[in-house]
């Protein structure tokens, strides 16, 4: 991609900042609007609720702690009818906190404070993922040509949609869940470790304490029909990743 054709697509992003600490959010939005981005700032976690899903920004940066709604409480309302990145922030470096906002629909999280290159790498990372990591877009995690879809009984993944279906009808997945599902089930059949998971959907080296992964699979598990209890179509592997079962 050249430079050119980068910064018009940077251009176009809609980048909606929700936190209630004026000097930092205006910070932000100022550091982000220098590097061609065009940002809209909300302050109240209600208020912000009713904008996400009016605006549909490309993506969100979602504060913990607001007042109105907290961030847990947005991520959740919101992600029924918005399907872009949701980048949540939190105060604390807590498993806890960040578990919860993966288990509500965020895509990624980050700790205060950001350092501005950190959080315009991740949003870069999460809004150009299918462009630049092959990985995702159409390829297995060996470099090979995949197919766009992928049929295993009543279950179908389609990747040039970005949908997929159980029993004919629509599953709702986050974006960061249907690359998950997609990068499993293109690569059915081969137990794929969470290095090479991590690697593939992030684009950075896996720290071998991240929970995203985890957190991921348990929540696409109910939505394509498996038992969260006794899995049956993507299997954990013990000390080595996952399994997509191919047939069941």
């Amino acid at each position: 991609m050249t430079t050119e054709s980068m910064q018009h697509t940077e251009e176009s992003w809609h980048i909606m900042i929700v936190e209630d600490d004026e000097r930092l959010s205006d910070l932000t939005r100022d550091y982000l609007v220098s590097n061609g981005m065009q940002v809209s700032v909300e302050a109240d976690g209600a208020r912000a609720v009713d904008r996400i899903k009016d605006e549909q920004p490309d993506l969100v940066i979602l504060d913990l702690m607001l007042p109105g709604e907290d961030g847990l409480s947005v991520c959740r309302l919101v992600r029924p009818s918005y399907k872009g990145p949701i980048l949540m922030l939190t105060a604390r470096d807590d498993d806890l906190d960040q578990v919860l906002g993966l288990e509500m629909g965020a895509d990624d999280y980050l700790t205060k404070p950001v350092r501005p290159r950190v959080l315009l790498a991740r949003i870069r990372a999460l809004l150009r993922r299918l462009k630049d990591n092959p990985s995702v877009a159409g390829q297995n995690v060996d470099g090979e040509e995949s197919q766009t879809r992928v049929t295993f009984a009543n279950l179908v993944v389609d990747n040039s949609m970005r949908e997929a279906w159980l029993n004919d009808d629509p599953i709702e997945l986050t974006s960061a869940e249907f690359d998950l599902l997609w990068l499993l089930s293109s690569n059915a059949g081969r137990v794929l470790s969470r290095e090479e998971i991590f690697t593939a959907l992030r684009g950075i080296e896996y720290d071998g304490q991240d929970r995203s992964i985890d957190v991921r699979v348990s929540r696409i598990r109910p939505k394509i029909g498996d038992d969260p209890v006794n899995p049956k179509r993507i299997k954990t592997v013990r000390s080595k990743g996952y399994l997509f079962v191919k047939e069941i």
